[in-house]
């Protein structure tokens, strides 16, 4: 079952134009990896997901984007609302200048979802060990977000998503910037996290789509030339450009 159906999609910035209606059909618990060269529109795709896009200027999308039935693009859609319904972890760890506890705790309260400490001391917790995060910082909890390594900062950040209890986590290259052993972390963590989220993840590490992904969709120049199940595409490609593209001719 589809959880994201993207149709006709067409993103211009200014004068130019980043994809070209594209269409894409997304399952639910499940990890989709958005692969292809650097430029060829993954991100801006992967942004249009929970209107990030909205925040560029002189930036124009069109087409139709559903999540969960819902038109995401609809002039009454509340986009803080879908922000927190929708989660985002970005290319570099971004903790918030505040303690490990009040990174997580931050969406909570505005959001108002824990009705008394305790409930939000447990929502924290809770994010903390979903992230995998939890036994190695519980004594820790109110040293800053920023004195953890580099790959537990992407850990605190996976957990400031998953505290909104969001049903989609959209990830912009998450390992991009960590260490190999950090990056196996980071992919252990998504496998786990698929049973309950929707994951959607864009990659330049084929080997990476190919470890954590059930789905891929390849992008070439702003449109989808290809999608289908991973196991497939990386063993029998239907499009020479997908071909070229997984065997390194180009890229």
């Amino acid at each position: 079952m589809s959880k994201i159906s993207a149709r006709h999609v067409n993103v211009r910035y200014g004068a130019k134009q980043a994809l070209f209606d594209v269409g894409v059909e997304i399952p639910e618990n499940s990890v989709t990896a958005l692969i292809g060269a650097s430029g060829c529109g993954k991100s801006t795709f992967l942004r249009c997901l929970n209107r990030m896009n909205d925040t560029i200027e002189g930036c124009r999308v069109e087409g139709e984007i559903l999540v969960g039935g819902q038109d995401i693009n609809a002039p009454d859609q509340d986009v803080v609302h879908l922000r927190s319904w929708i989660g985002m972890v970005f290319q570099k760890p971004n903790p918030f200048p505040k303690s490990i506890y009040d990174n997580v705790a931050y969406g909570p309260r505005i959001h108002r979802l824990a009705g008394s400490k305790g409930a939000l001391d447990a929502l924290v917790v809770g994010s903390l060990q979903k992230a995998g995060l939890f036994e190695e910082v519980k004594d820790r909890l109110l040293e800053p977000g920023t004195s953890l390594s580099g790959g537990q900062q992407q850990r605190l950040c996976i957990a400031r998503a998953i505290a909104l209890n969001p049903e989609i986590i959209l990830m912009d290259e998450p390992c991009s910037a960590l260490d190999p052993i950090a990056t196996a972390r980071i992919e252990e963590l998504i496998t786990e996290l698929k049973d309950n989220f929707t994951i959607v993840i864009v990659t330049h590490s084929m080997q990476q789509a190919a470890r954590v992904s059930q789905q891929t969709c390849f992008f070439h120049l702003g449109k989808v030339i290809e999608a289908g199940a991973t196991s497939r595409m990386f063993t029998s490609p239907q499009h020479q450009q997908t071909q070229d593209y997984i065997t390194g001719r180009y890229g």
